[in-house]
């Protein structure tokens, strides 16, 4: 009689998942993209993410360096490898303006001393910092691509992204500013792109870039990038079948690795992938968006101008505050982290630098096992300061520079209990550099590369 009892009462509530559990990703059995994802890691990219923070490192102490020599720069008549600055006052600004700890700008100088030099100054008797001719090599290297792309390469994209923002096509341009790095643009594009091409560009009154129709434009100005990605998928696939129908609106995917596809969202993505879309050059101000397809078709259109923007980008990636700036032009919805999650085969989004707070999105076709694959000589300059920074201080015999530092060691840490500190990591608790031997069998007495270089 008790068992018959048991066997009519309801079944016990389910417990809920504790807060920290992974729930199980894709355990519905419908046939639609689910709104909320878990991102899932890839180091592939997260790798690229580590060598970004010391290259935005670099470039923000750079640029207190030349805010610090700003006055005596141009009278020593030097570029910005031959520019010196005190030490104690790059070590003030990196702590007041980029909230650094008090070791930390002088870590960072040490342990990159391939792209920064520390050297007693010979009259003020100060500790001084200034750029290797190998890092400023590499800048300029790096302006002279950006110089080199500006009447074609940097005029056309400045053109695709005013396109981009139907029906005005008009951008402020001061977001503009914000992604000039990402687009290969000079830092006074205002006046090198924009003014000096007044036939294809508008600067108004309130801030505003417009567009400027010109007779001089290619037929595929207005073609995105996922089509020409299609039009090669169609060249390659002669035969008439069903993989050219799948293709027709669909999006190169590719999930990262240990992304769990269920059967469900399998048919899901599927489904998306054959869901027609309008160009996201085209202007859908008047559409009418209250059904329900309407709404999926306008997701798809802001998923193909996000895609759009990226393939513009000379590294096919910009950060998530950037894109942002461009959320009512693209049409993409407020949350929009979570709307990139949601087409993690599409997107990636990488939370390595500025402890976590920092969101970097990749285009993922356009990497392979971290790598971009359409290389371009802006990508391929800055490659030359990313080996800079990632080489080892103990593949250069630094005995030298630190033998020219003296007394600094105290100045480079803030006081003596500081210095003594560096001087410990980076010299050894028996107050000497240990010798060591590289691999052209030449002890550490000889001239290194880093030193060498000061030889003028």
């Amino acid at each position: 009689m008790l068992r018959r009892v048991a066997a009519l009462r309801p079944p016990p509530p389910r417990l809920a998942a504790p807060a920290g559990a992974m729930a199980a990703p894709y355990s519905s059995k419908s046939t639609s993209i689910p709104q909320k994802q878990q991102r899932v890691r890839d180091h592939a990219f997260d790798r690229i993410m580590e060598v970004q923070k010391r290259v935005r490192r670099f470039h923000a102490l750079h640029s207190l360096l030349l805010y610090a020599a700003a006055p005596t720069a141009a009278s020593r008549g030097g570029g910005s490898g031959a520019v010196s600055v005190p030490f104690a006052r790059l070590g003030a600004l990196a702590r007041r303006q980029l909230r650094l700890a008090p070791l930390d700008a002088g870590r960072f100088l040490l342990r990159h001393a391939h792209a920064f030099h520390l050297f007693l100054h010979p009259v003020h008797r100060m500790l001084h910092a200034r750029l290797t001719p190998r890092a400023a090599a590499a800048l300029r290297a790096e302006a002279d691509a950006v110089a080199a792309a500006i009447p074609c390469a940097s005029v056309l994209r400045l053109r695709k992204l005013l396109l981009l923002a139907p029906p005005h096509r008009r951008l402020r341009v001061e977001n503009i500013h914000l992604l000039r790095r990402d687009l290969g643009l000079p830092d006074d594009f205002a006046e090198s792109v924009i003014q000096a091409n007044p036939s294809l560009f508008r600067l108004t009154p309130d801030g505003f870039v417009e567009f400027v129709p010109s007779p001089t434009d290619p037929p595929d100005l207005t073609v995105a990038a996922v089509e020409r990605a299609r039009e090669r998928h169609y060249r390659d696939h002669s035969s008439p079948g069903s993989d050219e129908e799948d293709a027709r609106f669909a999006f190169p995917i590719r999930f990262p690795p240990g992304f769990k596809i269920g059967k469900y969202f399998r048919i899901a993505v599927w489904k998306w992938q054959r869901l027609p879309y309008a160009s996201p050059y085209a202007d859908v101000s008047g559409h009418d968006l209250r059904s329900l397809e309407a709404q999926r078709r306008m997701e798809k259109r802001a998923v193909a101008a996000v895609h759009e923007l990226l393939s513009l980008t000379v590294e096919k990636r910009t950060t998530l505050e950037r894109l942002a700036l461009f959320r009512d032009a693209l049409g993409v919805p407020k949350k929009i982290k979570e709307f990139l999650l949601k087409y993690q085969g599409i997107f990636y989004i990488s939370t390595r630098g500025n402890q976590g707070k920092l969101h970097t999105v990749f285009l993922r076709e356009a990497y392979y096992k971290g790598e971009l694959l359409e290389l371009n000589a802006v990508h391929e300059a800055r490659q030359k300061l990313e080996e800079l920074l990632m080489m080892n201080t103990q593949k250069a015999n630094l005995d030298r520079m630190f033998t020219s530092m003296g007394r600094g060691w105290d100045e480079l840490g803030g006081n003596r209990r500081g210095g003594a500190e560096l001087r410990d990591e980076f010299l050894g608790d028996g107050g000497g550099r240990k010798r060591t031997t590289d691999t052209d069998g030449a002890d550490s007495g000889e001239d290194s590369g880093v030193e060498s270089l000061y030889i003028e």
